[in-house]
């Protein structure tokens, strides 16, 4: 009697029993928003305490770190292959600007990434900003603590030094104390209708217009649901054998 329970036991079917499915991400964040989810795949590495939130794609082999926040908001973030985001970085993406991770990229810790390109095999060092429609090209580097404005173009092979501003197409690069050079270059990349929709003659709009219109955009995330642990199935962007 007992020998045929357990000759029960092992014949139960796979329809009975299925196989766990592989997950990712266990512990991490993952909300959806906008009717999209993450979209993480298996060779990845998200971290616990990481949120990726909306439209977003982790390439294979990639790995996001504690603390780390990746969020789609109006805008799709692709982030690619071999990559490592540090602990703390923000990488946003917002409507009408391309936001990507090019394969093999290094981004520091703090790094702060919204609405823009970074091509494979960059590196953004700890603490550094880069702006709304920049791009940095393939091999170049952004260091400590520096900021590269809206809409400029950091060359392939080129270094943004430690602290220093980067604004034009190409870059020019501005020491930390030369406010006037910086400020010279500011105003024709257009901050204000880059970032924030306002035509350049209305710049004067008083910031409580603007921070009203953040909110009534990121009103939508009433609408968003976290999605649980065992629902973090990777998504088939893994190369096949």
């Amino acid at each position: 009697m007992l020998g045929g329970k357990r000759r029960e036991v092992m014949n139960v079917s796979v329809d009975e029993y299925p196989v766990p499915l592989p997950l990712v991400g266990r512990g991490a964040v993952f909300v959806e928003h906008r009717l999209k989810s993450p979209q993480v795949s298996e060779s990845a590495y998200i971290a616990p305490t990481a949120v990726l939130a909306g439209d977003v794609i982790v390439g294979p082999h990639s790995r996001v770190l504690f603390g780390a926040v990746i969020t789609a908001e109006g805008g799709p973030v692709q982030i690619g292959a071999n990559c490592v985001i540090m602990e703390n970085t923000v990488i946003r993406g917002v409507p009408g600007q391309e936001t990507r991770v090019g394969d093999d990229a290094l981004i520091g810790p703090h790094a702060h990434l919204t609405g823009c390109v970074i091509e494979g095999g960059s590196r953004i060092a700890t603490g550094a900003v880069v702006f709304n429609g920049a791009r940095i090209e393939a091999g170049a580097e952004v260091e400590f603590n520096a900021v590269v404005y809206v809409n400029t173009v950091v060359p392939s092979g080129v270094a943004v030094p430690m602290g220093w501003f980067a604004g034009g197409q190409p870059a020019e690069l501005v020491a930390p104390g030369d406010w006037d050079r910086i400020r010279d270059l500011m105003g024709p990349l257009d901050y204000p209708g880059t970032v924030f929709g306002v035509a350049a003659s209305d710049t004067g709009t008083p910031m409580s217009d603007v921070a009203r219109r953040y909110a009534r955009g990121l009103a939508l995330h009433h609408r968003d649901r976290v999605v649980p642990d065992e629902r973090h199935t990777p998504s088939d962007l893994d190369p096949q054998p």
